[in-house]
């Protein structure tokens, strides 16, 4: 049996640009940013060289108001680029801000090892023909309208980043930073993310495949008059308990019958999906903090067996929970990080 070959060593830092514009979001730039700048070899020099460029150089406006010093996109800056990202911005202000900085990118994208974009900085790829015939994601607020102007893109609206081949996307604001973070993990190793994340005080590097919102956010969003917050409450403290439609519904004060109907009207779910959802979230952080075993989480969450929950979870997350527990679980992040 012969074991996963080492990375290669390499001590020479990667060239990082970050292209960005008047109106850009600021959070796109700095997150990036701040990950790469914390990367180091295991000799603790630094990983990247990150160099901030713009069409013209000199300082760029952010969408906070904020200035931030650039340098001219040109021939010199990309002449060693190992990956190029797009920041994202209002997309009112991109089509504007964009339009020329897209004609001098079209003559560098052959030049990167790695292309990608954060948020709608995805819009700019796209543009470019780059995102043809390719999967990819932006901000959950505009992947209709992403996959409305460029039908050949097949957009992963749920994902927070998407990979295909050397071209990279990632979903809004803080989904770059995790993007970022895959990035040092593929370059370098797990433990140099996890020391990037540690740092950067990030409980968990969500995977890819992961939704880009929480079960409790996507009820909140569907829920917004909040019928049924004091209920959903309720839930989270007594998931090991009888969660049926009549049981729900008495601790709603109402007849099974118009509880359903409510419930599936306000929430846009049945109550029995929520309720899954619920319990597969909380195992979830279970699975990432405790060190029970699966059986015993199950029963925990009200699952009441493993392969039940392991249906919900693969629903849910693409993955078993005994995938997601040896990516994810602080157990093997400890085992990992006395090793260097």
């Amino acid at each position: 049996m012969t074991s996963k070959a080492a990375k290669p060593l390499r001590l020479v830092p990667r060239n990082i640009v970050i292209c960005a514009y008047d109106g850009a979001n600021l959070m796109d730039i700095s997150g990036p940013l701040q990950a790469f700048s914390d990367a180091r070899f295991g000799n603790g020099r630094p990983a990247y060289q990150v160099t901030l460029a713009s069409e013209i150089g000199g300082p760029i406006v952010t969408d906070t108001g904020v200035k931030v010093e650039t340098v001219r996109l040109d021939r010199t800056v990309l002449g060693s680029v190992d990956t190029l990202l797009v920041a994202g911005g209002n997309l009112a202000i991109r089509s504007v801000a964009t339009e020329s900085l897209q004609a001098k990118l079209a003559k560098y994208l052959d030049r990167p090892r790695r292309l990608g974009s954060i948020c709608t900085g995805a819009f700019v790829l796209a543009a470019l023909g780059v995102l043809d015939r390719r999967d990819a994601t932006t901000h959950w607020a505009y992947c209709s309208q992403l996959g409305r102007e460029y039908p050949s893109t097949t957009v992963k609206p749920d994902a927070i980043f998407v990979t295909s081949g050397h071209i990279w996307t990632s979903a809004g604001v803080s989904a770059g930073i995790d993007m970022a973070l895959a990035m040092i993990e593929d370059d370098l190793d797990h433990l140099a993310a996890l020391s990037v994340a540690r740092g950067m005080v990030l409980f968990l590097k969500r995977p890819g495949g992961q939704a880009q919102f929480s079960v409790e956010l996507r009820g909140q969003m569907r829920d917004a008059r909040g019928r049924f917050g004091d209920l959903n409450d309720w839930i989270r403290t007594h998931l090991d308990a009888d969660l049926s439609v009549p049981a729900l519904a008495e601790a709603a004060k109402m007849s099974p019958r118009n509880f359903a109907r409510l419930y599936v009207r306000e929430t846009g779910e049945s109550p029995a999906r929520a309720v899954e959802k619920l319990r597969t979230e909380a195992a979830r952080r279970l699975l990432e903090s405790a060190h029970d075993p699966v059986q015993v989480v199950a029963r925990r969450v009200g699952f009441g067996d493993d392969e039940r929950m392991r249906r919900a979870f693969v629903k849910t997350y693409g993955v078993s929970p005994q995938d997601y527990r040896s990516r994810f679980g602080r157990a093997r992040l400890r085992r990992r990080s006395t090793h260097p």
